[in-house]
């Protein structure tokens, strides 16, 4: 098969990409502590992997009631906006493009990664089943837990977060970032609000499918205001089947997905973003996406569009070739393969992923992976 049209530049809003391979976001959990700041073993590792047209850092919480995993890196203090600087300056030096992934969690946490140990917030009272939050028990040791009973938000709590988002865009400019990617995605604040089944409210936030978007809707519309609609980017993760493991690493699965995304994604073309991210389904021998979906997508949104979700080069070329995507996430290939790219364009051996240091730790795992020695 002929990748070459992989290897072409493509326009991003303002950006030209040098190739479409995107490193995703992938939570790593190595930031420093206390204070959950990015650091110079993160600079180390995005810089090891500026081969990418895009990369868009893990999932940043933009405050501190936006945590669910012990480790992961913020953007809403002043040491933490140092931090991130250490990264785009290492990125910018190999004159690459990196985007900051803005994360809530909502629901999806525990007291103890809270302030004063606090129930977590979310659109509706209900605890989050069948997944998991990573809580530290001590110096570099944590464990697994269920997560806590939630709080509902009230009306104007709501509205105070839409301005945590888009403060945290600002603080993402300061840092250096290049553009931000709203993480809507994976049972998360924003796809709580979205989702009828985490959504039971009965204001303007609540109800019908048009209020349960008012949220994204108007995350996008002040995020857009700070950095440009041009530099923006929003994260999905559509499921049209419901199991267990799918609602443990996707999220969470609407009556009829196909409307309630396609009118997300309605909101998100009106917005005239960049580019719009849609994760698939990962695990072993998942289904694709249905054909009308990605050719609604495709007839819908006039951006960008990015697919990601165990991605081999095949099926990128393969649906590059279909026209329905533009870029492609890789990522367990790019955390084992810092020069994946050039693996893929020269046909070299991929190297293994260990699964045993993918969160938390050191370099191990992390910044140790071997370039090609060709």
């Amino acid at each position: 098969m002929n990748y070459s049209e992989l290897f072409s530049e493509t326009q991003l809003g303002p950006y030209i990409l040098k190739n479409r391979f995107v490193l995703p976001p992938l939570t790593r959990s190595r930031s420093s502590q206390p204070g959950n700041i990015a650091n110079t073993l993160m600079a180390e590792y995005y810089q090891q992997r500026t081969g990418a047209g895009l990369m868009v850092t893990e999932g940043t919480q933009i405050e501190p009631r936006g945590q669910g995993y012990a480790w992961t890196p913020g953007i809403y203090s002043p040491a933490q906006i140092a931090g991130w600087r250490k990264v785009t300056q290492a990125v910018h030096a190999k004159g690459s493009i990196i985007f900051a992934q803005l994360w809530h969690v909502g629901r999806v946490s525990h007291t103890s990664l809270q302030p004063d140990g606090a129930a977590p917030v979310a659109p509706s009272a209900i605890r989050a089943d069948a997944v998991k939050v990573f809580i530290e028990t001590g110096p570099g040791e944590g464990e697994l837990a269920s997560p806590s009973e939630p709080r509902e938000l009230s009306t104007a709590e709501v509205k105070e977060l839409v301005q945590l988002y888009a403060q945290a865009a600002k603080n993402a400019l300061e840092a250096g970032f290049d553009g931000v990617e709203l993480h809507c995605a994976n049972g998360y604040l924003v796809n709580q609000f979205i989702s009828e089944q985490t959504n039971r409210r009965n204001d303007e936030y609540g109800g019908n499918l048009t209020n349960r978007l008012r949220f994204l809707k108007e995350v996008v519309a002040a995020v857009s205001d700070v950095v440009g609609s041009d530099k923006l980017g929003v994260r999905f993760a559509p499921l049209f089947e419901s199991t267990d493991e799918e609602r443990v690493y996707l999220g969470l699965v609407e009556s009829d997905p196909h409307t309630t995304y396609i009118e997300a994604i309605k909101v998100l073309n009106d917005a005239d973003i960049a580019y719009l991210s849609l994760a698939e389904a990962d695990w072993d021998n998942a289904p694709d996406l249905p054909n009308d979906f990605y050719q609604d997508v495709r007839d819908i949104f006039k951006g960008s569009i990015m697919y990601a979700g165990r991605y081999s080069i095949d099926k990128a070329q393969r649906v590059l070739a279909q026209g329905y995507g533009d870029i492609f996430g890789f990522g367990r290939p790019f955390i084992a393969n810092p020069d994946l790219p050039e693996r893929f364009r020269h046909g070299w051996p991929l190297n293994r992923v260990d699964p045993t240091s993918l969160y938390g730790g050191t370099a191990k795992g992390y910044t140790d992976y071997p370039y090609h020695q060709g």
